[in-house]
Protein backbone atom coordinates (compact mmCIF):
# COMPACT_ATOMS: atom_id res chain seq x y z
CA UNK A 1 0.00 0.00 0.00
CA UNK A 2 1.45 3.34 -0.92
CA UNK A 3 2.10 6.12 1.44
CA UNK A 4 -0.50 8.23 0.17
CA UNK A 5 -2.93 6.02 0.49
CA UNK A 6 -2.15 5.02 3.97
CA UNK A 7 -1.85 8.76 4.94
CA UNK A 8 -5.46 9.48 2.79
CA UNK A 9 -7.06 6.59 5.33
CA UNK A 10 -6.07 8.59 8.52
CA UNK A 11 -6.81 12.00 7.07
CA UNK A 12 -9.56 13.58 9.74
CA UNK A 13 -11.74 17.10 9.93
CA UNK A 14 -9.50 17.56 13.08
CA UNK A 15 -6.68 18.91 10.82
CA UNK A 16 -8.61 20.64 7.93
CA UNK A 17 -6.99 23.73 6.66
CA UNK A 18 -8.33 26.19 3.90
CA UNK A 19 -5.68 27.50 1.41
CA UNK A 20 -5.94 30.92 0.09
CA UNK A 21 -4.72 30.40 -3.73
CA UNK A 22 -3.44 33.17 -6.21
CA UNK A 23 -2.91 31.69 -9.84
CA UNK A 24 -2.94 32.15 -13.64
CA UNK A 25 -5.57 31.68 -15.39
CA UNK A 26 -5.64 28.37 -17.32
CA UNK A 27 -7.87 26.04 -16.22
CA UNK A 28 -5.90 22.82 -16.14
CA UNK A 29 -4.68 24.64 -12.47
CA UNK A 30 -7.99 23.16 -10.60
CA UNK A 31 -7.48 19.84 -11.63
CA UNK A 32 -3.53 20.37 -10.85
CA UNK A 33 -4.14 21.44 -7.43
CA UNK A 34 -6.62 19.16 -7.00
CA UNK A 35 -3.84 16.03 -7.79
CA UNK A 36 -1.19 18.07 -5.21
CA UNK A 37 -3.44 17.35 -2.37
CA UNK A 38 -4.08 13.35 -3.46
CA UNK A 39 -0.42 12.69 -4.37
CA UNK A 40 0.24 13.97 -0.74
CA UNK A 41 -2.40 11.74 0.75
CA UNK A 42 -4.37 14.81 1.97
CA UNK A 43 -8.52 14.82 0.78
CA UNK A 44 -9.59 17.86 -0.67
CA UNK A 45 -13.00 18.62 0.33
CA UNK A 46 -14.13 21.95 -1.17
CA UNK A 47 -12.26 24.00 -3.98
CA UNK A 48 -13.56 27.52 -4.83
CA UNK A 49 -12.93 30.37 -7.07
CA UNK A 50 -13.57 33.10 -4.91
CA UNK A 51 -12.58 35.79 -7.11
CA UNK A 52 -11.69 36.27 -10.82
CA UNK A 53 -9.64 38.79 -12.94
CA UNK A 54 -8.24 38.89 -16.31
CA UNK A 55 -4.68 37.27 -15.35
CA UNK A 56 -5.58 35.99 -11.95
CA UNK A 57 -7.76 33.48 -9.72
CA UNK A 58 -7.80 33.53 -6.28
CA UNK A 59 -8.82 30.12 -5.37
CA UNK A 60 -9.93 29.11 -1.52
CA UNK A 61 -8.45 25.14 -1.44
CA UNK A 62 -9.89 22.97 1.55
CA UNK A 63 -8.35 19.88 2.17
CA UNK A 64 -7.99 17.29 5.57
CA UNK A 65 -4.91 16.26 6.70
CA UNK A 66 -3.65 13.49 9.05
CA UNK A 67 -1.93 15.69 11.46
CA UNK A 68 -0.23 19.45 11.58
CA UNK A 69 3.01 18.44 9.75
CA UNK A 70 0.85 16.54 7.23
CA UNK A 71 -0.59 20.02 6.53
CA UNK A 72 2.51 21.48 6.77
CA UNK A 73 3.82 18.79 3.77
CA UNK A 74 0.50 19.85 1.20
CA UNK A 75 1.05 23.29 1.61
CA UNK A 76 4.59 22.98 0.47
CA UNK A 77 3.58 20.98 -2.02
CA UNK A 78 1.12 22.64 -3.67
CA UNK A 79 3.26 25.70 -3.82
CA UNK A 80 5.71 23.86 -6.02
CA UNK A 81 3.61 24.11 -9.43
CA UNK A 82 4.18 26.54 -11.78
CA UNK A 83 2.09 30.30 -11.39
CA UNK A 84 0.58 28.83 -7.94
CA UNK A 85 1.43 31.39 -5.21
CA UNK A 86 -0.01 30.46 -1.41
CA UNK A 87 -1.53 33.69 -0.26
CA UNK A 88 -2.51 32.26 3.29
CA UNK A 89 -3.37 29.18 5.34
CA UNK A 90 -6.50 29.04 8.07
CA UNK A 91 -6.38 26.63 10.21
CA UNK A 92 -10.44 25.45 9.99
CA UNK A 93 -10.70 24.19 13.67
CA UNK A 94 -8.63 27.43 15.48
CA UNK A 95 -11.81 29.76 13.01
CA UNK A 96 -13.98 27.65 14.64
CA UNK A 97 -12.99 28.36 18.39
CA UNK A 98 -12.87 32.19 18.00
CA UNK A 99 -14.67 33.91 20.71
CA UNK A 100 -15.13 30.58 21.85
CA UNK A 101 -17.73 28.16 21.14
CA UNK A 102 -20.95 29.23 23.48
CA UNK A 103 -22.77 31.81 24.43
CA UNK A 104 -25.85 33.06 26.54
CA UNK A 105 -29.07 34.30 25.13
CA UNK A 106 -31.87 35.44 27.03
CA UNK A 107 -35.61 33.57 26.09
CA UNK A 108 -37.64 36.18 26.99
CA UNK A 109 -37.47 39.80 25.06
CA UNK A 110 -36.98 42.57 26.82
CA UNK A 111 -38.67 45.57 24.60
CA UNK A 112 -40.14 48.41 27.27
CA UNK A 113 -40.91 48.85 30.90
CA UNK A 114 -43.32 46.86 31.15
CA UNK A 115 -41.44 43.85 29.90
CA UNK A 116 -38.57 44.46 32.07
CA UNK A 117 -40.64 45.32 35.39
CA UNK A 118 -41.94 41.36 34.78
CA UNK A 119 -38.61 40.18 33.75
CA UNK A 120 -36.48 41.90 36.54
CA UNK A 121 -37.34 43.66 39.25
CA UNK A 122 -40.36 44.15 40.81
CA UNK A 123 -42.28 41.48 39.33
CA UNK A 124 -39.23 39.28 40.04
CA UNK A 125 -39.76 39.36 43.33
CA UNK A 126 -42.77 38.00 43.30
CA UNK A 127 -41.19 34.78 41.74
CA UNK A 128 -38.44 34.94 44.30
CA UNK A 129 -40.29 34.77 47.31
CA UNK A 130 -42.78 31.78 46.13
CA UNK A 131 -39.71 30.06 45.67
CA UNK A 132 -38.85 30.78 49.55
CA UNK A 133 -41.80 29.28 50.10
CA UNK A 134 -42.05 26.47 48.02
CA UNK A 135 -38.23 25.48 47.13
CA UNK A 136 -39.88 22.45 45.20
CA UNK A 137 -40.16 24.84 42.25
CA UNK A 138 -36.89 26.30 41.35
CA UNK A 139 -36.58 23.37 38.91
CA UNK A 140 -39.67 24.97 36.92
CA UNK A 141 -39.55 28.48 37.29
CA UNK A 142 -35.88 28.94 36.99
CA UNK A 143 -32.94 27.71 34.39
CA UNK A 144 -32.13 24.91 37.28
CA UNK A 145 -34.70 22.80 35.98
CA UNK A 146 -32.35 22.27 32.50
CA UNK A 147 -28.89 23.60 33.28
CA UNK A 148 -26.06 21.07 34.23
CA UNK A 149 -22.56 22.21 35.46
CA UNK A 150 -19.42 20.74 33.30
CA UNK A 151 -17.10 20.40 35.99
CA UNK A 152 -12.99 19.43 35.34
CA UNK A 153 -9.89 20.46 37.02
CA UNK A 154 -7.71 19.41 33.45
CA UNK A 155 -6.07 16.98 35.08
CA UNK A 156 -6.83 14.45 32.38
CA UNK A 157 -8.34 16.24 29.59
CA UNK A 158 -8.61 14.03 26.49
CA UNK A 159 -5.33 12.38 24.81
CA UNK A 160 -3.37 15.35 26.39
CA UNK A 161 -3.09 14.59 29.82
CA UNK A 162 -2.64 17.53 32.99
CA UNK A 163 -3.32 20.66 30.94
CA UNK A 164 -5.10 22.49 33.46
CA UNK A 165 -8.07 24.34 33.72
CA UNK A 166 -7.63 26.98 31.03
CA UNK A 167 -6.20 24.65 28.61
CA UNK A 168 -9.41 22.38 29.10
CA UNK A 169 -12.16 25.45 28.59
CA UNK A 170 -12.22 24.85 24.82
CA UNK A 171 -13.27 21.13 25.28
CA UNK A 172 -15.81 22.16 28.48
CA UNK A 173 -17.12 24.24 25.95
CA UNK A 174 -17.33 21.53 23.27
CA UNK A 175 -19.30 19.60 26.19
CA UNK A 176 -21.92 22.09 26.82
CA UNK A 177 -22.34 22.84 22.81
CA UNK A 178 -23.01 18.81 22.96
CA UNK A 179 -25.83 19.02 25.50
CA UNK A 180 -27.29 22.20 23.90
CA UNK A 181 -26.97 20.54 19.99
CA UNK A 182 -28.27 16.90 20.69
CA UNK A 183 -30.25 17.48 24.53
CA UNK A 184 -31.65 21.18 24.52
CA UNK A 185 -29.89 21.10 28.14
CA UNK A 186 -28.15 24.67 29.17
CA UNK A 187 -25.00 23.50 30.38
CA UNK A 188 -22.14 25.80 31.82
CA UNK A 189 -17.87 24.77 31.89
CA UNK A 190 -16.95 24.98 35.14
CA UNK A 191 -12.78 25.06 35.16
CA UNK A 192 -11.23 24.60 38.99
CA UNK A 193 -8.28 25.86 39.63
CA UNK A 194 -7.28 23.29 41.87
CA UNK A 195 -6.79 19.64 41.91
CA UNK A 196 -7.58 19.18 45.88
CA UNK A 197 -10.43 16.62 46.02
CA UNK A 198 -11.98 18.36 49.12
CA UNK A 199 -11.75 21.78 47.57
CA UNK A 200 -13.07 20.58 44.56
CA UNK A 201 -16.01 19.02 46.36
CA UNK A 202 -16.67 21.64 48.21
CA UNK A 203 -16.77 24.13 45.27
CA UNK A 204 -19.01 21.72 43.88
CA UNK A 205 -21.82 21.52 46.63
CA UNK A 206 -21.25 25.48 46.92
CA UNK A 207 -22.49 25.97 43.38
CA UNK A 208 -24.59 23.14 43.03
CA UNK A 209 -28.12 25.42 44.12
CA UNK A 210 -28.00 26.98 40.12
CA UNK A 211 -27.65 23.34 38.57
CA UNK A 212 -30.02 20.18 37.51
CA UNK A 213 -27.17 17.94 37.44
CA UNK A 214 -23.24 17.60 37.95
CA UNK A 215 -20.92 16.18 34.54
CA UNK A 216 -17.62 15.57 35.88
CA UNK A 217 -14.88 15.44 33.26
CA UNK A 218 -11.71 15.05 32.81
CA UNK A 219 -10.75 14.60 36.29
CA UNK A 220 -7.71 12.18 36.57
CA UNK A 221 -7.98 8.80 38.23
CA UNK A 222 -8.07 7.86 41.03
CA UNK A 223 -8.91 11.06 42.09
CA UNK A 224 -12.18 11.40 40.03
CA UNK A 225 -13.70 8.39 41.97
CA UNK A 226 -13.41 10.09 45.46
CA UNK A 227 -14.42 13.26 44.36
CA UNK A 228 -17.82 11.09 42.51
CA UNK A 229 -18.06 9.59 45.41
CA UNK A 230 -18.11 12.38 48.02
CA UNK A 231 -19.95 14.55 45.85
CA UNK A 232 -23.32 12.16 45.24
CA UNK A 233 -23.60 11.57 49.08
CA UNK A 234 -23.61 15.34 49.75
CA UNK A 235 -25.95 16.47 46.98
CA UNK A 236 -29.67 16.02 46.26
CA UNK A 237 -28.90 16.36 42.45
CA UNK A 238 -27.43 13.47 40.28
CA UNK A 239 -23.74 13.36 39.73
CA UNK A 240 -22.24 11.85 36.41
CA UNK A 241 -19.08 11.25 35.36
CA UNK A 242 -18.69 10.97 32.04
CA UNK A 243 -15.51 9.71 31.50
CA UNK A 244 -16.50 6.78 33.47
CA UNK A 245 -20.44 6.29 32.75
CA UNK A 246 -21.11 7.46 29.70
CA UNK A 247 -17.97 5.51 27.90
CA UNK A 248 -19.59 2.51 30.23
CA UNK A 249 -22.88 3.06 28.65
CA UNK A 250 -21.93 3.17 24.67
CA UNK A 251 -19.46 -0.06 25.52
CA UNK A 252 -21.81 -2.20 26.64
CA UNK A 253 -24.81 -1.05 23.36
CA UNK A 254 -22.01 -1.39 21.17
CA UNK A 255 -21.02 -4.91 22.29
CA UNK A 256 -24.56 -6.11 23.11
CA UNK A 257 -24.76 -5.68 19.31
CA UNK A 258 -21.31 -6.54 18.69
CA UNK A 259 -22.29 -9.76 20.38
CA UNK A 260 -25.55 -10.86 18.38
CA UNK A 261 -23.55 -10.07 15.08
CA UNK A 262 -21.39 -12.99 15.95
CA UNK A 263 -24.32 -14.78 17.70
CA UNK A 264 -22.52 -15.04 21.30
CA UNK A 265 -23.76 -14.47 24.69
CA UNK A 266 -22.29 -11.72 27.46
CA UNK A 267 -22.18 -14.14 30.40
CA UNK A 268 -20.42 -16.87 28.22
CA UNK A 269 -17.60 -14.41 26.60
CA UNK A 270 -14.71 -14.25 28.11
CA UNK A 271 -13.20 -10.60 27.85
CA UNK A 272 -10.18 -8.61 28.01
CA UNK A 273 -10.49 -4.95 29.01
CA UNK A 274 -7.02 -2.86 28.67
CA UNK A 275 -6.98 0.00 30.84
CA UNK A 276 -8.06 -0.09 34.64
CA UNK A 277 -8.43 3.52 34.92
CA UNK A 278 -11.68 5.61 35.39
CA UNK A 279 -13.14 4.41 32.14
CA UNK A 280 -11.85 1.03 32.13
CA UNK A 281 -12.86 0.34 35.71
CA UNK A 282 -16.61 2.06 34.93
CA UNK A 283 -16.45 -0.74 31.63
CA UNK A 284 -15.75 -3.76 33.76
CA UNK A 285 -18.29 -2.48 37.06
CA UNK A 286 -20.87 -2.29 34.23
CA UNK A 287 -20.31 -5.58 32.13
CA UNK A 288 -20.56 -7.39 35.28
CA UNK A 289 -23.51 -5.49 36.22
CA UNK A 290 -25.26 -6.50 33.01
CA UNK A 291 -24.55 -10.17 33.00
CA UNK A 292 -20.75 -10.56 32.48
CA UNK A 293 -18.90 -13.51 34.14
CA UNK A 294 -15.37 -13.76 32.57
CA UNK A 295 -13.50 -10.58 32.68
CA UNK A 296 -10.24 -9.82 33.03
CA UNK A 297 -8.22 -6.74 32.80
CA UNK A 298 -4.57 -5.72 32.02
CA UNK A 299 -2.85 -2.30 32.61
CA UNK A 300 1.06 -1.31 33.39
CA UNK A 301 1.10 -3.94 35.81
CA UNK A 302 0.17 -6.98 33.27
CA UNK A 303 -3.02 -8.81 34.07
CA UNK A 304 -4.45 -8.09 37.27
CA UNK A 305 -4.41 -11.20 39.56
CA UNK A 306 -6.28 -10.95 42.89
CA UNK A 307 -2.95 -13.11 44.42
CA UNK A 308 -1.06 -10.49 43.82
CA UNK A 309 0.30 -8.15 46.36
CA UNK A 310 1.73 -5.16 44.84
CA UNK A 311 -1.50 -3.93 43.31
CA UNK A 312 -2.46 -0.17 44.14
CA UNK A 313 -5.57 0.15 45.81
CA UNK A 314 -7.71 0.88 43.11
CA UNK A 315 -6.39 -2.36 40.45
CA UNK A 316 -6.57 -4.23 43.94
CA UNK A 317 -10.77 -3.75 43.82
CA UNK A 318 -10.97 -4.64 40.34
CA UNK A 319 -8.90 -8.08 40.63
CA UNK A 320 -11.31 -8.50 43.30
CA UNK A 321 -14.32 -8.56 40.92
CA UNK A 322 -12.16 -10.03 37.79
CA UNK A 323 -10.07 -12.82 36.48
CA UNK A 324 -11.73 -15.54 37.57
CA UNK A 325 -9.58 -18.44 35.88
CA UNK A 326 -6.82 -16.69 37.82
CA UNK A 327 -5.08 -15.48 34.76
CA UNK A 328 -1.69 -13.83 34.57
CA UNK A 329 0.90 -12.29 32.59
CA UNK A 330 0.80 -9.95 29.79
CA UNK A 331 -1.81 -8.43 27.22
CA UNK A 332 -1.08 -11.24 25.19
CA UNK A 333 -1.33 -13.89 27.47
CA UNK A 334 -4.63 -12.81 28.49
CA UNK A 335 -5.87 -12.53 24.87
CA UNK A 336 -5.55 -16.30 24.57
CA UNK A 337 -9.26 -17.58 22.91
CA UNK A 338 -10.88 -14.08 24.15
CA UNK A 339 -13.80 -13.68 22.87
CA UNK A 340 -13.57 -9.65 22.94
CA UNK A 341 -10.81 -6.90 23.23
CA UNK A 342 -11.48 -3.60 25.10
CA UNK A 343 -9.19 -1.10 24.70
CA UNK A 344 -9.32 1.84 27.06
CA UNK A 345 -5.79 2.51 27.30
CA UNK A 346 -2.37 3.50 24.86
CA UNK A 347 -1.72 3.91 21.32
CA UNK A 348 -0.21 0.87 19.60
CA UNK A 349 -0.45 -1.73 22.75
CA UNK A 350 -2.10 -4.26 20.67
CA UNK A 351 -0.14 -6.15 17.69
CA UNK A 352 -2.50 -7.01 14.97
CA UNK A 353 -1.10 -10.65 15.08
CA UNK A 354 -2.46 -11.14 18.60
CA UNK A 355 -5.94 -10.69 17.42
CA UNK A 356 -5.30 -14.07 15.90
CA UNK A 357 -4.98 -16.23 18.53
CA UNK A 358 -7.86 -14.80 20.14
CA UNK A 359 -11.43 -17.11 19.68
CA UNK A 360 -13.25 -17.05 16.25
CA UNK A 361 -15.81 -14.72 15.72
CA UNK A 362 -13.59 -12.48 17.71
CA UNK A 363 -14.69 -8.65 18.83
CA UNK A 364 -11.97 -6.08 19.20
CA UNK A 365 -12.88 -2.21 20.63
CA UNK A 366 -10.02 -0.32 20.46
CA UNK A 367 -10.82 3.11 21.74
CA UNK A 368 -7.85 4.65 22.61
CA UNK A 369 -8.29 8.12 21.05
CA UNK A 370 -6.90 9.98 19.01
CA UNK A 371 -4.41 6.82 18.48
CA UNK A 372 -5.73 3.44 18.92
CA UNK A 373 -4.46 0.72 20.88
CA UNK A 374 -4.18 -1.04 17.50
CA UNK A 375 -3.98 -0.48 13.46
CA UNK A 376 -8.19 0.24 12.70
CA UNK A 377 -7.76 -1.53 9.17
CA UNK A 378 -5.33 -4.53 10.13
CA UNK A 379 -7.56 -5.32 12.86
CA UNK A 380 -10.43 -5.75 10.36
CA UNK A 381 -8.20 -8.24 8.96
CA UNK A 382 -8.55 -9.97 11.61
CA UNK A 383 -11.57 -9.85 13.87
CA UNK A 384 -15.16 -10.32 12.92
CA UNK A 385 -16.91 -6.86 14.38
CA UNK A 386 -14.31 -3.64 15.39
CA UNK A 387 -15.07 -0.42 17.31
CA UNK A 388 -13.04 2.73 17.33
CA UNK A 389 -13.21 5.71 19.17
CA UNK A 390 -12.85 7.77 15.80
CA UNK A 391 -15.28 9.32 13.22
CA UNK A 392 -13.70 8.26 10.34
CA UNK A 393 -14.02 4.03 10.69
CA UNK A 394 -17.74 2.52 11.31
CA UNK A 395 -18.81 1.66 14.73
CA UNK A 396 -17.27 5.11 16.42
CA UNK A 397 -17.76 4.62 20.03
CA UNK A 398 -19.17 7.91 21.14
CA UNK A 399 -20.32 9.08 24.70
CA UNK A 400 -22.75 11.96 22.62
CA UNK A 401 -25.04 8.51 22.15
CA UNK A 402 -25.36 8.41 26.20
CA UNK A 403 -24.42 11.68 28.13
CA UNK A 404 -27.41 14.11 26.43
CA UNK A 405 -30.22 11.81 26.67
CA UNK A 406 -29.14 10.60 30.18
CA UNK A 407 -29.23 14.03 31.68
CA UNK A 408 -32.33 14.72 29.48
CA UNK A 409 -33.77 12.08 31.41
CA UNK A 410 -32.48 12.70 34.58
CA UNK A 411 -33.74 16.31 34.67
CA UNK A 412 -37.25 15.53 33.20
CA UNK A 413 -37.76 13.18 35.94
CA UNK A 414 -36.55 15.25 38.90
CA UNK A 415 -34.16 11.96 39.62
CA UNK A 416 -31.57 12.84 42.24
CA UNK A 417 -29.47 10.28 41.94
CA UNK A 418 -27.80 8.15 39.04
CA UNK A 419 -27.86 3.81 39.27
CA UNK A 420 -26.53 1.29 37.62
CA UNK A 421 -30.05 0.33 36.40
CA UNK A 422 -29.97 3.74 34.83
CA UNK A 423 -26.82 2.94 32.79
CA UNK A 424 -27.86 -0.57 31.44
CA UNK A 425 -31.67 0.78 30.58
CA UNK A 426 -29.55 3.34 28.61
CA UNK A 427 -27.66 0.98 26.92
CA UNK A 428 -30.53 -1.47 26.17
CA UNK A 429 -31.98 1.72 24.46
CA UNK A 430 -28.77 2.69 22.58
CA UNK A 431 -28.42 -0.89 21.24
CA UNK A 432 -32.10 -1.29 20.75
CA UNK A 433 -32.35 1.59 17.63
CA UNK A 434 -30.02 -0.52 16.03
CA UNK A 435 -32.83 -3.34 13.99
CA UNK A 436 -32.33 -6.40 12.99
CA UNK A 437 -32.34 -5.79 9.08
CA UNK A 438 -29.92 -2.93 9.84
CA UNK A 439 -27.57 -4.90 12.09
CA UNK A 440 -24.46 -6.07 10.86
CA UNK A 441 -20.20 -6.38 12.08
CA UNK A 442 -19.91 -2.70 10.31
CA UNK A 443 -23.18 -0.91 11.85
CA UNK A 444 -23.63 -1.94 15.52
CA UNK A 445 -24.20 1.43 16.98
CA UNK A 446 -26.19 4.51 15.72
CA UNK A 447 -25.02 7.21 14.47
CA UNK A 448 -24.88 10.23 16.90
CA UNK A 449 -27.13 11.73 14.26
CA UNK A 450 -30.14 9.27 14.64
CA UNK A 451 -33.04 11.20 14.83
CA UNK A 452 -34.23 11.04 18.51
CA UNK A 453 -31.96 9.50 20.27
CA UNK A 454 -31.27 11.40 22.70
CA UNK A 455 -35.27 11.04 23.47
CA UNK A 456 -35.06 7.14 23.47
CA UNK A 457 -31.95 7.43 26.12
CA UNK A 458 -34.18 10.00 28.26
CA UNK A 459 -37.52 7.69 28.05
CA UNK A 460 -35.26 4.85 29.60
CA UNK A 461 -33.82 6.94 32.19
CA UNK A 462 -37.66 8.63 33.09
CA UNK A 463 -38.66 5.03 33.54
CA UNK A 464 -35.97 3.96 35.61
CA UNK A 465 -37.13 7.16 38.42
CA UNK A 466 -40.26 6.23 40.88
CA UNK A 467 -43.21 7.93 40.35
CA UNK A 468 -43.85 10.39 43.23
CA UNK A 469 -47.78 10.33 44.65
CA UNK A 470 -49.84 12.25 43.95
CA UNK A 471 -50.54 14.69 46.08
CA UNK A 472 -53.55 18.16 46.47
CA UNK A 473 -51.20 19.52 49.13
CA UNK A 474 -48.91 20.73 46.34
CA UNK A 475 -51.73 22.92 44.98
CA UNK A 476 -51.33 25.49 48.39
CA UNK A 477 -47.99 26.52 45.98
CA UNK A 478 -48.56 29.78 44.03
CA UNK A 479 -46.69 28.08 41.64
CA UNK A 480 -47.12 24.12 41.70
CA UNK A 481 -48.53 23.68 38.33
CA UNK A 482 -49.38 25.74 35.00
CA UNK A 483 -52.80 25.75 35.75
CA UNK A 484 -52.56 27.70 39.12
CA UNK A 485 -49.85 30.21 37.16
CA UNK A 486 -52.62 30.59 34.74
CA UNK A 487 -55.70 30.87 37.19
CA UNK A 488 -53.52 33.30 39.11
CA UNK A 489 -52.95 35.49 35.86
CA UNK A 490 -56.56 35.56 35.11
CA UNK A 491 -57.42 36.65 38.60
CA UNK A 492 -54.72 39.54 38.26
CA UNK A 493 -56.21 40.75 35.11
CA UNK A 494 -60.10 40.73 36.30
CA UNK A 495 -59.24 42.63 39.31
CA UNK A 496 -57.65 45.13 37.33
CA UNK A 497 -60.31 45.94 35.02
CA UNK A 498 -62.82 46.01 38.18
Amino acid sequence: MSESIQRARATTASYSITIRIHAGTDPAVIGALAMKVADGGGITTALDIVDSQPDRLVIDLTCSASDADHASEIVESVETLEGVRVHKVSDRVFLLHLGGKISVESKVQIRNRQDLAMAYTPGVGRVSQALFEHPEDVPRLTIKGNSVAVVTDGSAVLGLGNIGPQAALPVMEGKAALFKRFADIDAWPICLDTTDVDEIVRTVELIAPGFGGINLEDIAAPRCFEVEAKLRERLSIPVFHDDQHGTAIVVLAALTNALRCVDKQLAAAKIVVSGGGAAGSAIVQLLLAAGAVDVTVSDRHGLLNREDADLTPAWAELAAKTNPRGLSGSLRDGLQGADVFIGVSAPRILQPEWIDEMAEKRIVFALANPDPEVDIYEATQRATVVASGRSDYPNQINNVLAFPGVFRGLLDARASDVTTEMLIKAAEAIASVVTDEQLNPNYIIPSVFQRDMSKTVAKAIVDCVPKAPSSKSSATSAVADEDAVHDAADAAADATRA
